[in-house]
């Protein structure tokens, strides 16, 4: 069913709150001559399982209260779950289809035509909603993360680094490929903010540093390895920039980044 543009809709969100009692345990201890007598043993327990009978007597209302608190809290988490979060993602990926749909097109996309579909991306199109849209109205779902993540790509391609700083943060990563790039796109908004004024590239140096450290594969790895280098040398880290460098060299010997090695391995060593 096609969904249109809603700015401001939000839905309510319901909490779900157990309450646990503690459960305590008295042993009475063996027959200990000097301490006690059996018979003083069994008088014991009987005291204990009367005032036992007493307490539950006594506190009756408050007990099945508690039993009832947990069984709706444990009905209230199933239903959530079946008939308000299943229903509520169903309808956010619904309506963030388009949005990402253009922001897909926008990275497949050259020239002036990107930045046209980015911002159709952000903003939405044809009455449906955008990335920024589904953010806001789909708050907590899986459709709103991704479309952080989107969104926080889509600013940094079109040079908007601050609002790209923003919503990748927000992103809660999610698999080995959209998690350290997320990390690593933070890292390029850093870069790109850097200036004398407001030296930026320790926090881009960092950010790269949490993309090598979230996952290892054979497409981001050698990809931030050699991005942190970079920024490495810049900072007057030479011993980073060549522990960086010397990984590409053994362990991604066939990615793009290694035929790049040489020349800045030479410069970092130099130093």
């Amino acid at each position: 069913m096609a969904t249109y543009k809603k700015r401001g809709y939000r839905k309510p969100k319901e909490k779900v709150e157990e309450v646990i009692g503690d459960e305590s345990t008295n042993e009475v201890e063996g027959y200990v001559e000097g301490e006690s007598t059996t018979e003083d043993v069994f008088n014991t327990l009987d005291e204990g399982a009367n005032k036992a009978e007493e307490w539950v007597a006594d506190n009756q209302k408050y007990i099945f209260g508690v039993v009832g608190v947990i069984a709706l809290g444990v009905l209230l988490y199933m239903g959530f779950g079946k008939f308000i979060s299943e229903p509520n993602e169903a309808e956010a990926s619904n309506d963030a289809y388009k949005a990402q749909s253009y922001f897909m097109q926008a990275v497949d996309a050259t020239g002036t035509a990107k930045d046209s579909l980015y911002n159709l991306a952000l903003n939405g199109g044809e009455g449906k909603l955008g990335l920024l849209d589904v953010i806001e109205d789909y708050s907590g779902t899986k459709a709103a993360n991704l479309s952080s993540y989107m969104a926080g790509l889509s600013y940094l391609n079109m040079n908007d680094y601050k609002n790209a700083v923003t919503h990748l943060d927000n992103y809660k990563m999610s698999d080995e490929m959209t998690g350290p790039s997320a990390f690593g796109a933070i890292g390029d908004a850093y870069a790109q903010l850097h200036t004398e004024d407001n030296p930026l590239l320790g926090d881009a140096l960092n950010y790269y540093e949490k993309a090598l450290q979230s996952t290892t594969n054979e497409y981001t790895t050698p990809k931030f390895l050699f991005k942190a280098s970079v920024v490495a040398l810049d900072l007057g880290k030479n011993d980073v920039a060549v522990k960086y460098l010397s990984r590409i060299k053994d362990e991604f010997s066939t990615s793009l980044e290694a035929g790049k090695v040489d020349a800045l391995l030479g410069k970092a060593q130099a130093k």
